[in-house]
């Protein structure tokens, strides 16, 4: 179930941020995304906590990504990590260019 629920999400033409509403990293990367002009549907923040499987979803994470922290965050079907790096990328200029690279921006 947590696999299906969590390669459902993940696409290759989006932006997919796996959070849970009471983490500051989770809002602060929230924040930072929301700033950019994605194009409709290109952006989307999946609430693990609104399943009932939310730790079994971070172990799926885990397995995937090497991590079971919130936020992971994914451009198209790559994790690039959590909010510090998410930071960090947009800091150098990466991220917009990951971001256009997958036609995710207006």
């Amino acid at each position: 179930m947590a696999q299906e629920f969590v390669n459902s999400k993940i696409q290759p033409r989006k932006v997919v941020v796996f959070i849970k509403p009471t983490c500051p990293y989770c809002r602060r990367t929230q924040e930072l995304l929301s700033e950019l002009p994605f194009k409709q549907g290109a952006l989307e923040f999946v609430d693990i906590t609104a399943t009932s499987d939310t730790s079994k979803i971070q172990d799926y994470l885990a397995t995937l990504t090497g991590a079971r922290t919130v936020p992971r965050v994914f451009i198209g079907k790559d994790c690039i990590g959590g909010c510090s790096d998410l930071i960090s990328m947009y800091q150098s200029g990466e991220l917009l260019k990951r971001l256009n690279q997958i036609g995710a921006l207006q």
